[in-house]
């Protein structure tokens, strides 16, 4: 696939410094290199959308648009330059250039784009999407500052601007042309022709330019190139200079501040009024922004909208994307002049909804005051459509308004997206089998009831070239050589091949070599950022994610205290080293997730101070966890804590990118453990915990969590120890009445620690004395390797592609 050679490649990057920075390579910084590479590239993947460009309009396929929040691409230049076919040629170029290639990869900055795992399956979609030639763009908010960079600060969170435009700007290509206005504020003026229609008019509004500036996504082995647009925001006012004369230099830039603060951050905090509306600016600021853009163009290609729902489908990725609906709505009926009808027809046949979740709280409700200020057109066809939503619900439900109250879009005050995208979406699908039923049975039963059809299911998947070939390449080297050849990176199904090999001696050596080879360059790495020695003779016991109560880090401590525990009441105890290491960011505004950030180092400090500990139990937490960190770490990994309460983790993609590394699961049957259990068996996985049936089960029969604390000495010796603290002083009161008496408004252990405590443990202790015997161990790696082909992103995104997108793929 490879167009260029070394010599090629060489000359386009010297020319590149030459132009662009005025620099010969002996003049140049590994930033001044960094840039080069990445421009060339990016010329490269131009010229190929350009050419793809053609093909789609001359083919008139139906195109994909892909909205999301997030898209947490991590670092470009080293995926690019492997999907081109072009890394070997290009590390090659730089060492002949004198510029070490590793180090130049290590200088990016992962594009902040994102926060978890929402907007790391968003970036593996569109590699996937890119790879099977499936026209689509993926449009998001150019966030200047993406979610934050944590410092851990005396044990606690302390978040830090992440500032990586600097050099990651050199990927974006501005297309001030094809800027667009959004509009919030001020009032709608109704205006009635001699036939008694209505053309609202928007008046007295504020004015935000939406600029895209876009970056290409390059697909495996194809020349076809897809785009993810950034959406910027500049005020259109010009600063007024009759402030600056008089001194008043803060009022002159006052409204390109206004502006602007749109595309600052993601997530802003939004525990008082300015954070949501600052929230609600952003989702509508890029949803109008994209939809105009994608109507502009089919109008200058088709001349019409009638045809809109043919040619497109808009997939929103979670709620926040979800006003795309009304604002579609107001351009068909206030700019084309449609009937609300036909309109209406347009929308619902265009847009798709994939619910990432089951928490009541992250099904989006907005005030309605909050709406009708800041888009009063939006809430006028809002209101229509909750309206002849909820006349369709009384009529189906006969009356029954325990259904109707459930089911409607506006309630008491608040504006549901959720529902609203269940009334409006041709199809709502959840991300893994349990998921999908929990929708189906639970949080959207009654929808359900009135359209099976709607609903869908795509298992997640990640992009398995990036999560495998690219991050581990002994793995890959060794998979290749076993299943004859790199079919398997265009058919992951062909990983299953490795399987044969499982009583091979030889590979299972193999396989066990490669993995120490990992965790010791993943300890000098560790060594180098932070000055921290991990013991890679233990095992490497592994929790990243987003630090959130329902995914039970917490858990995790509560079993380490007792293993600590067991330590120090027998210190010459036969005892398997065991290194546990903790990723996770915490939201700004979520104090509990913070002080469980806390907790976890405490406790490290304490077991890694203790003598008794040395060289047995270690606790580490892994500073500002992000794609280039965890690229590092997986590889490395040796049991994958999957561990959240059954029922409430809609999918998880981390549990499938350790799977694929040949880490072992130690996990509950939920999201998408339950299909990883299906493919692997009770035997090469550690399941553990109640199931979501239990859990309900449970719940309803009266959970009461001090009967464990009363009847359970090692749950009341450590909940008692947690109460206390460890040597720095800091005690944890708060976090313990949050498991025995509930706080803040939430039950006594919400997430039900205490009743999966002891069947954790017990998970633990079986997958240690497996750890002991190492060709058992090596067998279950490589059969979590083998079979984990299913989870490649390439599978979902054919999973969407024929069962809802409805358009062809290239393999």
């Amino acid at each position: 696939m490879a167009e260029y050679t070394k010599a090629q490649l060489t000359e386009m990057i010297v020319g590149k410094l030459r132009r662009n920075f005025g620099r010969d390579v002996d003049d140049a910084t590994p930033n001044h290199m960094f840039k080069a590479c990445a421009l060339v590239l990016r010329d490269i993947m131009s010229s190929h959308q350009m050419e793809t460009g053609n093909q789609v309009w001359e083919g008139q396929q139906r195109q994909v648009h892909y909205l999301s929040l997030e898209f947490l691409m991590g670092r470009s230049l080293e995926k690019n330059a492997y999907n081109l076919g072009l890394l070997d040629t290009l590390k090659d170029a730089l060492e002949d250039l004198g510029f070490s290639a590793s180090d130049l990869f290590e200088k990016e900055p992962d594009a902040g784009l994102g926060n978890g795992g929402l907007g790391r399956l968003a970036a593996c979609y569109l590699d996937s999407m890119t790879t099977l030639e499936i026209p689509a763009t993926g449009y998001t908010i150019c966030y200047e500052l993406g979610i934050f960079k944590q410092k851990i600060v005396d044990g606690k969170q302390v978040e830090q601007a992440d500032n990586w435009l600097g050099l990651g700007d050199a990927w974006l290509i501005p297309k001030v042309d094809e800027t667009e206005e959004v509009r919030f504020g001020g009032k709608v003026v109704d205006h009635w022709d001699e036939r008694g229609v209505n053309h609202p008019e928007h008046v007295g509004y504020t004015t935000v330019l939406a600029i895209p500036r876009d970056m290409e996504i390059a697909g495996y082995k194809t020349r076809h190139t897809n785009t993810l647009r950034l959406w910027d925001a500049k005020s259109p006012v010009p600063v007024d200079m009759s402030y600056y004369s008089r001194g008043e230099y803060l009022k002159a830039v006052e409204q390109q501040a206004m502006a602007e603060v749109i595309a600052k951050v993601l997530y802003p905090d939004d525990n008082h009024y300015e954070g949501k509306s600052l929230r609600l600016k952003q989702q509508y600021f890029f949803v109008s922004a994209t939809v105009q853009s994608i109507v502009r163009q089919h109008r200058a290609q088709y001349g019409t909208l009638r045809n809109f729902h043919e040619k497109h489908v808009i997939q929103i990725n979670d709620t926040h994307p979800t006003l795309v609906i009304p604002e579609l709505m107001r351009i068909l009926l206030d700019v084309e002049g449609y009937s609300w009808n036909d309109a209406w027809n347009i929308v619902t046949h265009t847009v798709a909804y994939t619910n990432h979740t089951v928490l009541a709280e992250a099904l989006e409700r907005w005030p309605q005051g909050l709406i009708e200020n800041l888009l009063p057109r939006i809430w006028q066809i809002l209101k229509e459509i909750a309206a002849r939503y909820q006349r369709t619900l009384e009529q189906h439900f006969h009356g029954d308004q325990s259904k109707v109250s459930k089911m409607a879009i506006i309630w008491n005050g608040e504006v549901r997206m959720a529902n609203l995208c269940v009334c409006a979406c041709y199809a709502v699908n959840g991300v893994s089998a349990l998921h999908s039923e929990i929708l189906k049975q639970d949080v959207f039963h009654d929808a359900y009831t009135m359209r099976p059809e709607q609903f869908k299911n795509v298992t997640n998947g990640v992009d398995h070239r990036r999560w495998l070939s690219q991050i581990n390449p002994k793995l890959d080297a060794l998979v290749k050589e076993c299943t004859g050849g790199d079919d398997y990176l265009l058919h992951p199904e062909a990983i299953r091949g490795l399987e044969k090999y499982k009583d091979d001696q030889s590979v299972l050596s193999q396989l066990e070599a490669i993995k120490k080879e990992n965790k010791r360059r993943f300890a000098a790495y560790v060594a180098r950022e932070s000055g921290v020695v991990l013991n890679t003779d233990a095992v490497f016991d592994v929790q990243v994610k987003r630090l959130h109560e329902y995914k039970r880090q917490l858990l995790n401590v509560l079993h380490i205290i007792h293993l600590y525990n067991q330590l120090r009441d027998n210190p010459n105890m036969e005892f398997t080293p065991q290194t546990f290491l903790f990723g996770a960011k915490a939201a700004p505004g979520y104090h509990v997730a913070k002080k469980i950030i806390q907790l976890i180092n405490s406790l490290s400090a304490q077991i890694n101070a203790d003598p008794i500990c040395k060289d047995k139990l270690q606790v580490v937490f892994l500073e500002n966890y992000r794609v280039s960190l965890a690229e590092k770490l997986m590889p490395a990994s040796e049991i994958s804590e999957q561990i959240s309460t059954a029922g409430k983790e809609a999918s998880g993609t981390g549990n499938m990118k350790f799977m694929m590394n040949g880490a072992l699961t130690i996990g509950t049957l939920d999201g998408a453990n339950v299909e990883m259990h299906q493919q692997l068996g009770d035997e090469n996985i550690f399941l553990f915990g109640l199931t979501a049936d239990q859990v309900v089960q449970l719940k309803n029969q009266g959970y009461i969590p001090a009967n464990y604390y009363n009847s359970n000495p090692a749950i009341k010796r450590v909940l008692d120890q947690i109460r206390a603290g460890f040597g720095d002083g800091v005690d944890y009161n708060d976090i313990a009445d949050r498991l025995l008496i509930g706080a803040g408004g939430s039950p006594a252990d919400e997430y039900l620690l205490l009743a999966d405590f002891d069947s954790y443990c017990q998970a633990h202790r079986r997958a240690i004395e497996t750890y002991a015997d190492r060709k058992l161990w090596n067998q279950m790696s490589l059969i979590n390797i083998a079979r984990s082909g299913i989870f490649a992103a390439d599978r979902s995104i054919r999973d969407y592609a024929s069962d809802i997108w409805h358009v062809p793929t290239r393999l």
